[in-house]
Formats: C-alpha cells, structure tokens, sequence
C-alpha cells in the first residue's frame, strides 16, 4: 500500500503530539525576517492541512499542495471550517509544482524534503519552488539529519489511540541513504480489528548537499537553523532548518 493510503484518517490523531500553533510562530518569524510583506503563502507537501489552516486563520491566503489524494481530503475538510480565506488545496507532487500565480514564501515541513529520495527530483522541487517565489522571497524547510535517521536503524515504535495501533519499524540503507519505516496499521470495526500496512521511506540528505541544490535552483542567502530556532543548528541536532531567498 502506499504512503498515506491507509494512514491519512487516523494521522491527526496519531501526531497529536505535534504542536502546529508553535511551528506557524516559527514560520512567521522568517516571514517578518524576509523584511518583505508576506500575503501568500505555499504549503508543500501539506499533509492533512493542519499548519495550512493555521496560517490562514492568521490572516495568510494559503495554498496546499500535496501528492496524497486521501491526505488532502482530510485538509479540504478542515479547510472548509476556516474562518475568513478559505485554503486552495492541489495535488501534486514537489517536482511537478505547478500555481496558477506568484507566492511570497513557501514553508516545507515534518522532514518532507526526506521523502523525496530521487535527488534529481528534490532538485527540480527546488527549482519549482524558485520560479513561483516572488524576489525576496522566503523558502523554509526541516529535514531529518543523517545521523538521525542512521541512528533510527532497528528500532522499533508503537503510537496509538482509542481506535488504532500503529507499529512501525525502522531500517536504514547505508548504500541507498534511505531509512525506510515499515508500519504495520490496526483499525477498530466494532469488536474486530482490520490491519493494513505501508512502507515510508526519506533518503538521508547532507546538509551541504542542500545548500549545493538551492544555490543550483537560484537560492541566494542559505542558512541553516536548529530545530524551532533562531541560532545555528547544534552538533547531533535531529532536525534542522533550512532558510532561503530568492533574490530581489
């Protein structure tokens, strides 16, 4: 089954953990660091819509774009409760990026970079996200470091609810740079439980190699940042953040 097919109707409630409110405070810190007014607003890669809706309720008209047919009917759902602006919602992958206009920032986030394990592919997203950012514009983006995702290897994890079990095991390439989760699902219907699996992979990007794909996209001023911070990324950090501009 592929990534999501399965997953998408219970991802909110498995990653309830995941504070949206303070990653759209990280978002708009760059959006006021840009010194550029910030009106629209790219979401790649936006899963169920959750940091979507959050920042068109702040006031940002959104766009959506993800590849997950079934992630994004969850996001049209919560879309329509917006209040003010409703979200555009597309499906499409990073690669094929394709708006009908400009945009003045584009936030990527949740290690979605990771998963796209075509390097080529990440480049050309790159270079997608460039031509639709208006000069001066802000792209943001996290990843899963390598040392991360190699230390990932073997280990196993559960994350449940009242009505699911998700058991997902971790197993890292070092010849393919890819960590691959293989998630074993469990659904409640009734008194019985129906299982279904998915395979999730993300390849294991240097930071430098990052650096070398946005400068190669038209990036300028790249820097990196620890996780959910204003400062340089710390040694063994696993998650960092990437800021870039196009130039005015």
């Amino acid at each position: 089954m592929s990534s999501y097919e399965a997953l998408a109707g219970r991802y909110d409630a498995l990653t309830a953990d995941v504070h949206y409110e303070v990653w759209a405070d990280y978002a708009e810190k760059h959006f006021r660091r840009a010194g550029l007014p910030v009106h629209t607003v790219l979401d790649l890669a936006c899963g169920t819509g959750s940091l979507t809706c959050r920042l068109a309720e702040r006031g940002y008209e959104m766009i959506g774009v993800d590849q997950s047919e079934e992630m994004l009917a969850v996001a049209a759902e919560k879309g329509r409760a917006v209040q003010g602006e409703k979200p555009i919602f597309l499906h499409q992958s990073m690669q094929e990026l394709d708006l009908y206009g400009t945009i003045d920032a584009c936030v990527c986030c949740l290690d979605s970079v990771n998963y796209v394990t075509c390097p080529a592919d990440l480049r050309r997203a790159f270079q997608r996200v460039h031509l639709f950012l208006m000069p001066g514009g802000v792209f943001l983006f996290d990843v899963n470091t390598p040392e991360k995702l190699r230390n990932l290897d073997g280990q196993m994890f559960m994350d449940e609810t009242d009505d699911t079990y998700c058991v997902w095991r971790a197993e890292y390439s070092a010849r393919r740079r890819i960590c691959t989760y293989g998630m074993d699902l469990f659904f409640r219907e009734g008194a019985l439980w129906r299982r279904e699996e998915e395979v999730h992979e993300e390849y294991a990007y240097e930071p430098r190699e990052l650096t070398d794909y946005l400068h190669a996209a038209g990036f300028r001023d790249v820097k990196q940042y620890g996780e959910l911070k204003l400062r340089p990324p710390k040694p063994g950090e696993g998650r960092i953040f990437f800021a870039a501009r196009k130039d005015l």
